[in-house]
Order: structure tokens, then C-alpha cells, then sequence
């Protein structure tokens, strides 16, 4: 079986593939892809109870794959999870505490909404300190969680991290509840690939032309209960960025939406607008940039070395730059040429003379 981050680096590279020609249309053959290379792994990964097959994975991970707002992403992930586990349950980060969402396998599923996880210590604290998936003992996780929902059989339990935009934006608890189900890495897949989608419904709406924000309200809560809100932090001011963290109000039937912020009297909206196209043009030249390095280790040493990069990654470097024109090339920000910049600080270390001769700038 290979490790986590192998699987981790398989799954973001058929994602970007697929992202940069059709997005529209991208979510069968992402999955098709997906499943495609993850066969050989998968052969003997789960646990004899419950074994994931290429066809298992398929339909959990299409199953989130056809989602389209936020709150029926996270609910497909529950779903999809309950194939490989005896009991999920979703609890959503935000300021400091994480309050639960929704719960599959339990008695009462309900009761999970509003229960507030102990993030002091233990396995969430954990998961959410290393943002990776964390395994241990039950008791390790929450007394209190386990007072209230008792033990699987085998007393051990799973915390793994949804993680958007570099931030923990949920932590879903698993274990095997009464049987012996808890395919692990088939839930690491389901999980990591949910945190991709949501950047990716992120990416395409905030795209020209992309689908426009949800803008239904959420249904009311009921009496007495505080609503699990969606996370807000510094890195995640905009309403775009708001609306697509990775959860929504508990008991909601749509997306949360957030206000337009309010523009300062001395600077006009319209030079908001223009900032924010500018923050997202150097956040996809940085992405792209990134992969290019990702999965080309050992080409981006030699090309430095011999001073030759865009000679090496001439493929790569040219597909990148033509996914960045075409998202970013006629905006406010081509003329900032953000891909560029990106390649000479992050790719060349800040020596345009390590891209060649022949790198057109």
C-alpha cells in the first residue's frame, strides 16, 4: 500500500489535469481518473469486513463529487464514509472549538449536532495541531463523546481533517462502531478528495463567467440551539471564500452566504474588485507554480543546477502559463503577469538566469 502523502500527490495531480481543461465537466473523469491509478493500492487496503473496491471508491467519491453546494458536499462525505466505517460523525472548526454537524451509524444521529469536541487534547487536538489523520485509542478522543456515544467494539477511533485552503475546516470522527468495518485509507481518500472539490467549486465560481453564489437563506434552528457555523479567518475574508468554507449552518438546507463587505469611504468598490482579482491571479500563478515543482522534483534540481528550467519543464511551464492567460490574461491583473513572477521567485529561487536563454519571459 503506498503512504499517505503518495496518495495525496496521485489524487491533487489528476485534479489539476482535469481543472485546467474542463472544469464544467470535470467531475466523472476526475473520479474515472482517480480510481483509474488508485486500483493497484486498493487491492488488499481495506480490512477483510469490508474491502474498498475500485467500483466502492467510485461510487463514494462520484457521490461527492456531484454535489454542487457546500452543505450537500459534507453530506455526500458522511454518506460516502458510512461504506467504510460503522459510525462518522462531522464536526465543524471555527474560533477555536469544533461543534458537530451531522452523524452516520449512530442511535441518534441528531444528537451529534451541537456537541462541542474537546480540542484541548487527545486525537482532535492532534489531527487539528498536525492537520493529518490521527488513530487511537477512544478514550484518547473525548470522554465526554465517548460517555455520550459510547466505544466501538474494538475501543478505537480516527479523527482526520477536512482542510481547505490550507486551513482545518472540519474534523470527521470515525471508527468501527459495532462491527469491524474502518477502511482507513479509503476514508483518508474521501476526505482529502472533499477538501479538492470545495476548492475547486471555490475556483470555478469565483472564475469570469463561473456559476454565481448561493444566495439562499438558511433554515431557521430551532429553539435553544447554536447554529455550527462556517470557519472565517484572515486567509478567508471575501464572501466568496465565506460561503465555501466547508460547512453550513446545522440543519440548513442550503449554503450559508456572508455579506458584501462594506467598502472603507476612502477607497471605491470598484478598487476593492480590482485587489481582490489581483489576490486571486497570485494565488493560481502560486497553485500552478507549486505543481510544477510537486512532480517534477527531480527536473527542477537538475534544471537549476544547470541552469536550464524552462529547456526541462518546457511542457509543463507552457500548459501552466496557458491556463493562467486564459483564467487571468485579459482581467485587471495580465498585465502583472503573476505566472511569470511566480516561475522566477518560487521555481528559479529569484534567478531568472536558472530558466535559460530560452525562457521567453
Amino acid at each position: 500500500m503506498s503512504d499517505k502523502n503518495s496518495l495525496q500527490q496521485l489524487v491533487e495531480r489528476l485534479v489539476s489535469q482535469v481543472l485546467e481543461s474542463h472544469i464544467p465537466y470535470m467531475r466523472d473523469d476526475l473520479v474515472r481518473r482517480a480510481v483509474t491509478e488508485l486500483e493497484p493500492m486498493l487491492r488488499g487496503g481495506g480490512t477483510p469486513a469490508a474491502p474498498a473496491t475500485p467500483d466502492t471508491l467510485l461510487q463514494a467519491t462520484s457521490s461527492i463529487h456531484h454535489a454542487s453546494a457546500q452543505k450537500e458536499v459534507l453530506s455526500a462525505l458522511l454518506d460516502a464514509s458510512s461504506n467504510f466505517c460503522g459510525r462518522a460523525a462531522l464536526f465543524v472548526v471555527r474560533g477555536g472549538s469544533a461543534l458537530g454537524w451531522q452523524g452516520r451509524g449512530f442511535p441518534s444521529n441528531d444528537a451529534i449536532k451541537n456537541f462541542a469536541l474537546d480540542l484541548g487534547s487527545g486525537l482532535a487536538a492532534r489531527a487539528l495541531q498536525e492537520k493529518s489523520p490521527v488513530e487511537g485509542s477512544a478514550a484518547d478522543l473525548d470522554r465526554r463523546f465517548v460517555s455520550s456515544f459510547g466505544e466501538s467494539r474494538d475501543q478505537r477511533a480516527m479523527v482526520l481533517p477536512l482542510i481547505m485552503k490550507e486551513k482545518v475546516a472540519a474534523l470527521l470522527h470515525v471508527d468501527a462502531g459495532a462491527g469491524a468495518k474502518l477502511d482507513r485509507t479509503a476514508l483518508e481518500l474521501l476526505v482529502h478528495s472533499t477538501g479538492l472539490w470545495l476548492e475547486l467549486l471555490s475556483l470555478r465560481r469565483g472564475a469570469p463567467g463561473g456559476a454565481a453564489q448561493e444566495t439562499s437563506e438558511p433554515a431557521p434552528e430551532p429553539a435553544g440551539r447554536v447554529a455550527a457555523e462556517p470557519v472565517a479567518s484572515a486567509a478567508m475574508p471575501k464572501p466568496v471564500e465565506v460561503a465555501l468554507a466547508a460547512a453550513a449552518a446545522v440543519g440548513s438546507s442550503v449554503a450559508v452566504t456572508a455579506p458584501r463587505a462594506t467598502p472603507a469611504p476612502s477607497q471605491p468598490a470598484g478598487a476593492l474588485d480590482e485587489e481582490e482579482v489581483h489576490r486571486k491571479a497570485r494565488r493560481f500563478a502560486k497553485l500552478l507554480v507549486d505543481e510544477i515543482k510537486l512532480y517534477n522534483k527531480g527536473k527542477v534540481e537538475e534544471g537549476r543546477r544547470n541552469r536550464d528550467l524552462y529547456d526541462r519543464l518546457k511542457d509543463d511551464i507552457d500548459k501552466s502559463r496557458g491556463a493562467y492567460e486564459k483564467r487571468y490574461g485579459s482581467s485587471v491583473a495580465g498585465s502583472a503577469n503573476y505566472f511569470v513572477q511566480e516561475l522566477v521567485r518560487n521555481l528559479a529561487d529569484n534567478d531568472q538566469s536558472l530558466l535559460g536563454s530560452r525562457f521567453p519571459g
